[in-house]
Order: C-alpha cells, then sequence, then structure tokens
C-alpha cells in the first residue's frame, strides 16, 4: 500500500508579495517536460519558475515586477496552463473564459479561443490530451468542450443543466454539476471532478464514454477502505463553490482529491479500486497554520485546500489559512 510523508511546509504571506518561496510557488502547475508555473489568479498573472527559484518571464496585461519580461495578455483569473504538442502553451482564464497561446520562444502571447463568444460560463482547467486537442470544464456551465489544436470547438459534453448518472453513459447522455477541476491521466484518458455531484468522473476518450470513479452523488465523509463508488465527500451550502474542489493524477492513474470541507486528502488506489483519507485531519478544522516540522500527514491542518498538483512523485497541497496567508503542504509517495 502507498504510504506519504510530509517532506516540507512552505508558509506564504500574500502580503509581502513574494511569489515563490524555497524553489516552490503556492498555486501552480508542472507541465509534461516538468516546467513549474505560478498562476496568481487573484493577481491577474503567470509566469515560468526558472531553476534558481525566481520567475523568469510572466504573462500578463502590464509588467509585474522590474527585472522579469512580460509577455502581454490581459489575463482574468487565470486557472491553468498546460503545453501543447508544439511545444507552446495553452492557459485558461476563469475570469473572461478566453484562453491564449503563449509562445516563450518568441515572446509572444495569442489569442487561442473565446468562450465568451459561446456563452460559456467561467473556463476552468485548459488540459491537452495525447492528440493535442484541448479540454475545457465550464464551471457554472456544467459543460465540457474539446477543442481541435487550432481552438476550435469538435465536442460537447452537456446540455448546460445540472444532472448526473453513476453509470457509465455515452457522450451524448452525459451530466455534470459545477466542475471545478480537470486533468490527463498517464493513459491519455480526462479525469473530472463533477464537484456538486460530489463525484469523480472520467472520459474514456477511446470508447467516448463517461464512467464515475468515486462518488454517490451525496455530501458526507464515508467510504474510505473501500469502494470509491460508495465514498461521500464534504459539502458546505452556504458556499458559492461547494464540493470537493482539487483533484490530481499519478502516473499510475490513482487520484487524489482535495476533500475542501472534510479538510482532507482523498486518494483513489486505481488498482485496489478503494479510497482512503492519506492527509488531514478532519476533525481539527482550525485555520491556524502548520509547524513546518510536521511530518504526519494525518495531523494536518487543510483548510480551504485548492487545486493540488503532483509531480515526480510529490503531491502539492495549497490551502488558504486567512485572506493573507496560506501554506504549501510538500507530500512525498513512499512505497
Amino acid at each position: 500500500m502507498i504510504s506519504w510523508e510530509v517532506e516540507q511546509i512552505i508558509h506564504f504571506d500574500f502580503e509581502l508579495g513574494d511569489p515563490c518561496k524555497d524553489g516552490f510557488v503556492h498555486f501552480g502547475f508542472h507541465d509534461r517536460a516538468g516546467n513549474h508555473y505560478l498562476l496568481a489568479h487573484q493577481r491577474h498573472f503567470l509566469g515560468l519558475l526558472g531553476d534558481d527559484g525566481r520567475l523568469k518571464w510572466t504573462v500578463a496585461a502590464r509588467p509585474v515586477f522590474e527585472d522579469v519580461p512580460n509577455l502581454v495578455a490581459d489575463l482574468q483569473f487565470p486557472m491553468y496552463i498546460d503545453s501543447l504538442l508544439d511545444g507552446t502553451l495553452v492557459a485558461s482564464n476563469f475570469g473572461d473564459s478566453r484562453l491564449y497561446r503563449i509562445n516563450p520562444q518568441r515572446m509572444e502571447v495569442e489569442p487561442f479561443f473565446d468562450g465568451s463568444a459561446v456563452g460559456m460560463k467561467h473556463a476552468g482547467n485548459c488540459v491537452v490530451d495525447d492528440q493535442g486537442c484541448v479540454w475545457v470544464n465550464e464551471v457554472e456551465g456544467c459543460k465540457i468542450w474539446k477543442l481541435d489544436p487550432t481552438g476550435r470547438p469538435v465536442l460537447t459534453l452537456g446540455n448546460g443543466e445540472p444532472g448526473f448518472d453513476s453509470n457509465v453513459t455515452d457522450f451524448s447522455a452525459a451530466r455534470f454539476n459545477w466542475i471545478y477541476d480537470m486533468r490527463r491521466g498517464p493513459e491519455g484518458n480526462i479525469y473530472v471532478l463533477d464537484s456538486r455531484n460530489f463525484a469523480v468522473r472520467m472520459i474514456d476518450i477511446r470508447a467516448n464514454r463517461v464512467c464515475t470513479l468515486a462518488g454517490t452523488g451525496k455530501a458526507g465523509y464515508d467510504g474510505d477502505g473501500g469502494d470509491p463508488r460508495l465514498a461521500t465527500f464534504g459539502s458546505d451550502s452556504a458556499a458559492r463553490f461547494d464540493g470537493p474542489i482539487s483533484l490530481s493524477v499519478d502516473e499510475e492513474a490513482n487520484v487524489y482529491v482535495g476533500d475542501r470541507f472534510n479538510y482532507v486528502v482523498r486518494m483513489i488506489d486505481r488498482r485496489a479500486n478503494v479510497i482512503r483519507t492519506i492527509a488531514g485531519d478532519a476533525v481539527n478544522k482550525s485555520e491556524e497554520a502548520n509547524s513546518p516540522n510536521e511530518r504526519d500527514p494525518m495531523t494536518l491542518r487543510l483548510p480551504k485546500i485548492s487545486s493540488m498538483d503532483y509531480f515526480d512523485g510529490h503531491l502539492l497541497v495549497p490551502t488558504d489559512l486567512v485572506d493573507d496567508a496560506g501554506d504549501l503542504i510538500v507530500l512525498r509517495k513512499l512505497h
């Protein structure tokens, strides 16, 4: 059974304005090549983290730092970045549902897809599949769009109305309810956090179908040690973004869920077909900072888990402690 330990806890004070610390960013993602990107969605910019722990460049409407080159694009709450097959990048914006293509070699940015022109309600992630197509989750609109490598829409899953079917469905019958996160798996399938259905879904690209990996459609904190399809995830009906809010996938297609309102991280072990909690204390819901010396993942305080990132045997778990401070928990996988 896979186990985990806390390798590092990094405390970020956002009021100080330093987006990078100890070679990490608080909110960011790795691409296929291992490049590490910062997405400062509240400050409306993104950037590439260099080997020296400093930003090599940024993308924003205007320069962010005096000594960092900036590629000009009017980002509005950038949410995700991924690599296209030609070596350029694609980035999505929650604020205006626009996607941009970034060419770091030429230091250029150009429009890729205007979701607002087709009525998209808040673009989430932009995930590139093995054929170079880009999948975009429409958060509030309960849809998933597939764009060809040029940014042209070729497929839409969901009819725009909330719905759920725990059985296997074909693309035409698939329904979702507020999709907060989406990732590509190692086998090429697309994993979807169907958040207000309290479920994890998988888009089987080759079979043109959607199946449910975890969740019953109801909220709770149950199911650890058993079939993930019988598990429940946390809820706060008063929150704008109710349900689990973060998803990541490793090289074995194990799925990690940031169970935000249960203050824990859950792991779906695909080989054993079992779900379990791997980090966080569901009883202690304090928003105090964790001790930097803490090494037991089960005693961590994990309030407001945001978008997690898995890379090279590590799961990076950002949390917001208060409005102007947060922790980044670096978990290391043990075998």
